[in-house]
């Protein structure tokens, strides 16, 4: 038979351990872990309250998907409307750029009317000066006969 001799090699930290009761040695749970016990312990759910739960998650998929089929035609008629605004500035800038010529136009018209106005005015003198010349062409005739008589 064989027996058991102590080490008189052991650390002082051995010999404190050694020396505590048995009970002492067993790790026992800090107050600061401890969970309820029904925290530990789960409830499995029953057939029906796993019907009723995928029941609920189908409603909210199928209110999910209306949701986005509602966002995505929300963003169509938004794109349409911003695409619908570029063509009104677009407009708004061809109608300014068409006023502004019209003014320059209604300014070139009113210069050429001038022009013309003018124009037959000088002819008016020419006229003038050219009857003017006659008329005195024919004074000078009519006195001439008036001589004769």
């Amino acid at each position: 038979m064989k027996l058991f001799t102590a080490n008189t090699m052991s650390t002082p930290e051995y010999d404190w351990w050694c020396g505590k009761r048995i009970n002492d040695n067993i790790l026992v749970p800090s107050q600061e872990n401890i969970q309820p016990i029904e925290e530990h312990l789960q409830v499995i759910p029953s057939e029906l309250e796993i019907k009723l739960e995928a029941e609920e998650m189908r409603k909210r998929k199928n209110k999910t998907e209306e949701d986005l089929h509602s966002l995505k035609t929300y963003y169509k008629k938004l794109h349409l409307l911003m695409r619908i605004v570029g063509l009104e500035d677009a407009l708004k800038r061809d109608l300014l750029e068409t006023q502004n010529k019209k003014v320059g136009l209604k300014a070139r018209v009113a210069e050429l009317e001038r022009s013309l106005h003018q124009y037959r005015s000088r002819n008016s003198v020419i006229e003038l000066k050219s009857s003017l010349t006659k008329i005195e062409e024919l004074k000078g005739k009519i006195e001439e006969l008036e001589a004769t008589l």
